[in-house]
């Protein structure tokens, strides 16, 4: 599984503009699985995804179809996880997204 940051870039004063393609984009990957939870980073940094176990080139690919990494917006920064304990409940998210 992944965290995902990302990060405003300078472009932040352009995000009014992709922020319906964005939602849309996140509410398609939420649907389908591929991202587990989203939500905005504290101080107005950006925001941060935890997405589902996956091939590394899916999960780069997924992402560069966000509208806000496309245009520039934010920078995506990845980082890998293996989880070794968690939630009852959390597993079982992660076993129906594996």
């Amino acid at each position: 599984m992944y965290v995902v940051f990302l990060k405003f870039t300078p472009l932040r004063t352009q995000a009014a503009t992709p922020m319906a393609a964005h939602t849309a984009w996140l509410r398609r990957h939420i649907d389908a699985g591929t991202i587990l939870l989203a939500g905005s980073l504290d101080a107005g940094q950006g925001g941060a995804l935890i997405m589902a176990p996956m091939d590394r080139h899916a999960l780069d690919a997924c992402i560069a179809e966000d509208p806000f990494v496309a245009q520039g917006i934010v920078q995506p920064e990845v980082h890998a996880i293996q989880p070794s304990a968690m939630a009852a409940g959390f597993a079982s998210l992660l076993g129906a997204a594996a």
